[in-house]
């Protein structure tokens, strides 16, 4: 499996770990303000890394170019300041507000570059495009 699909589901569990978490916390205290703040880290920290680790996993050459990494490094660094700037926004720490803005933008450029991972590449990928999808090899 390629480093950033590793990555990927390594960082989506210990989001997920943090999600549950919280989602923990929140039932035992009967306390749910902090619920945009869980929705965000279940899905922007374990579902979409996890679909991107999959992406990654299923497409090794996109994986091995070094955008690839540097997609990982952006939006793992937008959802890990977000999560508990969020987190703390929803608790009432409205001062946080700026920060969880600025991380989202970072998030969001993190979305943005694997838009370019994505839709561009160095051809390779392109093998065997328009050939229908059960059809055999050429001897």
């Amino acid at each position: 499996m390629p480093l950033v699909s590793r990555l990927f589901f390594r960082t989506a569990i210990l989001f997920l770990i943090g999600g549950i978490g919280i989602g923990l916390h929140m039932a035992m205290s009967q306390d749910h303000t902090a619920a945009p703040a869980h929705a965000h880290i279940n899905l922007l920290g374990w579902v979409t890394m996890a679909i991107f680790g999959v992406y990654y996993a299923l497409n090794p050459v996109k994986a091995a170019r070094r955008l690839a990494l540097v997609q990982y490094g952006v939006y793992t660094l937008g959802v890990l300041m977000m999560a508990p700037s969020l987190y703390l926004l929803m608790e009432g720490h409205t001062a946080l507000e700026p920060l969880v803005g600025i991380a989202s933008m970072i998030t969001f450029a993190g979305v943005i570059l694997f838009g370019v991972v994505v839709f561009t590449g160095d051809g390779k990928e392109r093998e065997g495009v328009g050939r229908p999808l059960f059809a055999s090899r050429p001897a």
